[in-house]
């Protein structure tokens, strides 16, 4: 048995935002049904590298677990098969533009009539409602609207995007999957759906520590300043010897100390910089004395002598790195599962972990667009063979 087992998730999203949030819920035992366009399929399917067979393996690993029906949602007859899939579904998710759904007759007003315990998460660019609800937009773009963007890279240089372009869409995704569950918990008492709205700049503005409060306080704008960060020092990325990076993050005094008479052997330091505020009013010192220490040593050295003195570290790792990492391995934190391309397909495993109903990962995305056509429309909604074949030469599904 798994938490969400019984739940039936209608995944109506395209790329990434929404269908992560079905994703995460479908890794907890919920029956995730992906809605794709018939004959081109979800645009995820062609986003990426390319595997041999010119399917990309992202696909597969974001689509994990999930049964694959096409329906044309700009049809009349499309939209009454999704109704009567809503009829009986728990959360359905998009992430259409603001008023698409409504246009095609499948709006909340619309979905809530056949389904008063539907919940319906919807992530979008802005949101459902504000003066830019309408305009398009990824995770690049959230990311440049939340500041996150502003902040990262070095202040001679242009903005950077902070990590990868898709973490706005995780992170929507994420926050959206908890919306839905906290939804499904109100509905167990009231027996009433709701919507879960979801801006996709919005978990990362959530993201950013005292920005908000600090500027909203003071009026101070918090400018790039490389790798380091703004509140504490030394916390940055330093070279090693053998052109490695490793991180070092020291929060308090107390880690200071142990980092400069532990593992630098330069007591001096502590008794020069005895506190943080000393520390960022000196900033470029510490971190300069700090870079120097790390410079001298080949990065495995470097990080012994810090974990020895307990200071938080750790190399800035590749993927080649994560792949070799004996914590990543003893955690279990990367999946091998049959490929339906033929090999091993690798991909990273579920996340949060229950003690009592973990999640699981039982089968990479579907292959073949419309995959469980006939399973999810002659099964669960009664039409027979001849039916759906019919509704297929209309382009219907």
């Amino acid at each position: 048995m798994q938490a969400l087992d019984g739940l039936v998730v209608l995944d109506c999203a395209t790329f990434v935002a929404a269908p992560f949030c079905c994703t995460l819920l479908g890794e907890f035992g919920a029956s995730v049904i992906k809605v794709e366009q018939p004959g081109v399929g979800d645009d995820l399917r062609r986003l990426g590298r390319r595997a041999a067979s010119g399917q990309p393996d992202w696909w597969l690993v974001e689509s994990r677990n999930k049964k694959s029906i096409t329906c044309n949602l700009r049809a009349g007859e499309g939209q009454a098969l999704l109704k009567r899939l809503a009829a009986s579904a728990d959360v359905l998710a998009e992430n259409f533009r603001p008023g698409t759904m409504e246009r095609w007759g499948l709006g909340w007003e619309e979905l809530r009539a056949v389904n008063r315990g539907l919940v319906m998460v919807r992530i979008s660019a802005f949101g459902q409602t504000g003066p830019a609800r309408e305009r398009p937009g990824f995770g690049r773009i959230a990311a440049a609207v939340s500041g996150a963007s502003y902040l990262s890279g070095h202040p001679d240089r242009p903005p950077v995007s902070p990590g990868t372009p898709t973490i706005p869409d995780y992170l929507a995704g994420a926050f959206g999957a908890l919306g839905a569950l906290i939804a499904l918990r109100h509905r167990e008492s009231t027996g009433e759906g709701q919507v879960v709205d979801v801006g996709l700049y919005e978990p990362m503005l959530r993201m950013l520590d005292e920005l908000i409060p600090v500027y909203g306080a003071t009026g101070y704008v918090r400018e790039r300043i490389g790798s380091a960060t703004e509140y504490v020092v030394p916390h940055n990325h330093y070279e090693t010897r053998d052109r490695g990076w490793i991180a070092i993050a020291c929060t308090n005094d107390r880690m200071f100390e142990r980092l400069a008479v532990k593992a630098m052997s330069q007591p001096a330091l502590v008794s020069e910089f005895p506190t943080m505020a000393a520390r960022l009013a000196r900033r470029d010192e510490v971190d300069a004395a700090v870079a120097r220490w790390v410079a001298a040593l080949d990065a495995t050295e470097a990080l012994a002598r810090l974990d020895a003195a307990e200071v938080p570290c750790s190399r800035v790792a590749s993927v080649r790195d994560i792949f070799d990492d004996a914590q990543v391995h003893a955690r279990g934190n990367i999946l091998e599962l049959a490929s339906p391309l033929g090999g091993l397909l690798q991909m990273v495993g579920v996340v949060p972990r229950l003690s009592a109903t973990p999640g699981e990962v039982r089968h990479a995305g579907p292959l073949e667009v419309g995959a469980d056509n006939e399973e999810i429309y002659c099964g669960r909604l009664g039409l027979s063979r001849e039916e759906l074949a019919a509704l297929a030469a209309k382009n219907v599904v």
